[in-house]
């Protein structure tokens, strides 16, 4: 167990590391997942109101929000190429510290001795590194047998789910009763307490030493994080494109509509901030189920070919009912779709991407993954904004079904290359 769990076994391979002790990470990654979601969740309740509070306009509140996808963007391949290089503990542990400065500015901003607006925009500085989900999927994946991959990664919408109804319901309600600096600090003691567990008890590396090709040879050049070719080339793997355009162009629907969702519950559905908690818990507690449980048993019986094509299918007959939507018992009728589509293409995905990729590079694959919500983040306020204002709610459901009937045709009409490993 302690060569799992001790930071000075250092040396020790997923190879070598017992099966007690992969499963001992595991677990601990999972509550690390959890640990940070919750607290981006509180964040993401206060955030809005905060930027009410200091006086912010619509147009003000979709730069700040553009300006945070922006650093999450560009920082995510550079941290996922970061995680590959140096390993599992400095990556987790740098994500916390970056988080920690973002509740801390965050918490500052709502003081009314301070610059709150010029505070509000330096917090959003430190989501360049804040990585998390990322860095925890790449241990997953190096920890898990490229059968049980998708199961795995699956497993990680329960931490979501955890973090989403806790977030959202400590956010919504220690807003309500004690102000909306408490989340900030709340959240800025957590993140405390996951850096300490991240540097203490997540092992160095969890590649194994046969695959750690970023490694160098003794007395040559160490490889660059900032390597932005070295990254790009992941792109041009046989079969990444396809896949990972697929991921782009399906979320992109679903990414303008949540990027606006906190100006669409206030202005569309009229939530104070502790209904709008509860929503997202309702939220959360369907994705927690979907990806902990439904997506491992699928992934068993089908391959992640047809699970694509059913999560496209789902996001068609989504947009389809969004189109009609016109109050918020509507929108939770059609929240289970949203779900199911959502997860399972993330996680049909991702395990697909990084099967396509050596094992020394799966954290430069899963930080390009996640740099797909970042990019919706900086589109997302801009474009969304245009449309919610020229044509209302009802257009996020006409290009969600645009855009994945063109997607289902693209997948129908040249299948993905299938593994061996899969059942059909």
């Amino acid at each position: 167990m302690q060569g799992a769990w001790a930071p000075r076994d250092q040396g020790q391979s997923p190879g070598r590391m017992s099966t007690l002790g992969r499963s001992s990470v595991i677990l601990l990654t999972y509550v690390l997942a959890a640990i940070e979601l919750t607290c981006l969740f509180m964040q993401f309740s206060v955030v809005p109101y905060l930027s009410r509070k200091l006086g912010l306009d619509s147009i003000a509140f979709g730069y700040l929000q553009t300006t945070f996808g922006v650093l999450q963007l560009l920082g995510g391949p550079v941290f996922g190429r970061f995680a590959d290089q140096r390993g599992a503990r400095a990556a987790l542990t740098l994500s916390f510290l970056a988080a920690l400065a973002l509740y801390l500015l965050l918490a500052a901003a709502s003081s009314p001795a301070l610059p709150g607006v010029y505070l509000l925009f330096a917090s959003r500085l430190p989501g360049a590194l804040m990585h998390t989900l990322p860095a925890a999927q790449m241990v997953i994946t190096d920890l898990s047998a490229p059968e049980e991959r998708p199961a795995a990664l699956g497993r990680l919408g329960l931490c979501f789910g955890v973090g989403v109804i806790l977030g959202s319901l400590l956010g919504g309600t220690l807003v309500s009763a004690y102000g909306i600096q408490c989340p900030a600090i709340l959240a800025a003691l957590a993140t405390l307490l996951g850096a300490i567990l991240s540097f203490t008890c997540i092992p160095a590396s969890t590649k194994g030493t046969k695959t750690d090709t970023q490694t160098p040879s003794p007395g040559g050049p160490r490889a660059s994080v900032f390597d932005m070719k070295a990254i790009a080339s992941l792109l041009r793997l046989p079969g990444v494109p396809r896949i990972f355009l697929v991921k782009v162009a399906s979320n992109f629907p679903t990414g303008l509509f949540t990027v606006m969702f906190s100006i669409i519950s206030m202005d569309f559905f009229q939530l104070e901030a502790a209904q709008a908690g509860y929503l997202m818990s309702f939220f959360g507690l369907l994705q927690m189920v979907t990806q902990g449980l439904v997506i491992g048993q699928l992934s068993s019986h089908f391959s992640e070919e047809a699970l694509l094509r059913a999560s496209v299918l789902a996001f068609i007959a989504v947009g389809l009912a969004m189109a009609w939507m016109s109050s918020v018992f509507h929108f939770c009728l059609l929240v289970p779709g949203l779900v199911f589509s959502l997860c399972t293409l993330n996680v049909v995905t991702d395990s697909m991407l990084t099967k396509a990729v050596s094992a020394s590079d799966t954290g430069a694959m899963l930080g390009l993954c996640a740099s797909v919500q970042p990019l919706l983040r900086t589109l997302g306020p801009t474009v969304g904004g245009f449309l919610y204002r020229s044509f209302g709610v009802p257009i996020f459901g006409h290009v969600q079904v645009a855009i994945n009937v063109l997607v289902l045709l693209v997948l129908w009409r040249k299948p993905m290359p299938q593994r061996k490993d899969k059942v059909r």
